[in-house]
């Protein structure tokens, strides 16, 4: 198990330098510069001279492979230097004060989701071709349909501004949380609720839940015990990479609801090339991800004993 963790480990390691390389790579090759477009937003021209000592200062008077490389190393430091365009802020400190934000909206829509679109699968599941069933996968086409800025601006219109019953925006209390985490949970809904189903539709075919109920368990004992334990497998496998991309923020979500989370940061780094902010995100999304997918494989061995990453001899 070790030796196995050690190698995937080593794996992330490679991904984050591919992902950090094309990231730079393509950041570099859009056209205008950081500090054009601090022109842009103040609608007068940096002067020339003044343009080439900021980019002296930071580094980006040099080729662009050297500016790869001390990026790389002081990355390995966790060292991602001050933001372009929040200035006087660095990345940490733009990371400490945003991302919570995130992670909160993405905590709250997994545990939403979880709680309708697990539930609604179980439902399904054990009530095949019955009302509970079409209203599953009624609700999952919906999702399916439905983007969620679209979502997001109809929850607004008709509870926030016509009825008046939440606020249009913000995070700082829990009624500004429900619109947010509705519009936000339409893809985890649709997906939880189909794999939910289908996984626990083929585990309920398996000769020992023929046997569990032959032997006269109850119907309670037989789903939760032999049917859903045995069906949490493809679950967790959609589940573990969807928190991580949930906790990552949602640009659309977050930018809707005037939620200052660290997608909506993002977003506008890329529109003001703020390249430290760019690069410290992207990396920092790539390793969430890649170590929640190792977490979502260690996890099988836990749930199912038939898995094992240990090399027989």
């Amino acid at each position: 198990m070790g030796r196995y963790i050690l190698m995937r480990l080593a794996g992330v390691v490679g991904v984050l330098i591919a992902v950090s390389f094309i990231t730079f790579m393509l950041m570099k090759a859009i056209p205008s510069g950081p500090f054009d477009m601090m022109g842009v937003q103040a609608n007068k021209a940096i002067p020339d001279q003044l343009k080439r000592q900021l980019e002296a200062k930071y580094g980006l008077d040099q080729p662009v492979f050297m500016q790869y490389l001390l990026f790389v190393r002081n990355a390995v430091k966790l060292d991602f230097g001050y933001s372009f365009y929040y200035q006087g802020q660095t990345i940490a400190q733009i990371f400490q004060n945003q991302w919570p934000y995130s992670i909160q909206l993405g905590l709250l829509t997994m545990g939403f989701s979880i709680l309708i679109g697990m539930g609604l699968g179980i439902l399904a599941a054990m009530k095949q071709g019955t009302f509970f069933d079409y209203l599953g996968t009624a609700i999952s086409l919906f999702c399916l349909a439905m983007p969620s800025f679209v979502l997001a601006l109809l929850l607004q219109i008709v509870f926030a501004i016509k009825l008046g019953w939440v606020p249009t925006g913000g995070w700082d209390s829990p009624k500004q949380w429900i619109l947010p985490v509705l519009a936000n949970s339409l893809g985890p809904v649709l997906v939880l609720q189909r794999y939910t189903r289908a996984s626990m539709v083929d585990v309920m075919r398996s000769n020992y839940v023929r046997t569990a109920k032959a032997k006269g368990l109850t119907e309670q004992r037989v789903t939760f015990i032999h049917i859903f334990k045995n069906a949490l497998t493809p679950i967790v496998t959609v589940g573990g990479p969807m928190l991580a991309g949930l906790i990552t923020g949602s640009f659309f979500v977050e930018s809707i609801f005037r939620i200052p989370g660290i997608g909506q940061f993002w977003v506008t780094a890329i529109q003001n090339r703020d390249y430290p902010l760019i690069m410290a995100t992207t990396l920092a999304w790539t390793a969430i991800i890649s170590i929640t997918y190792l977490i979502t494989d260690l996890v099988y061995a836990v749930i199912d004993p038939r898995v094992t990453y240990v090399k027989e001899k």
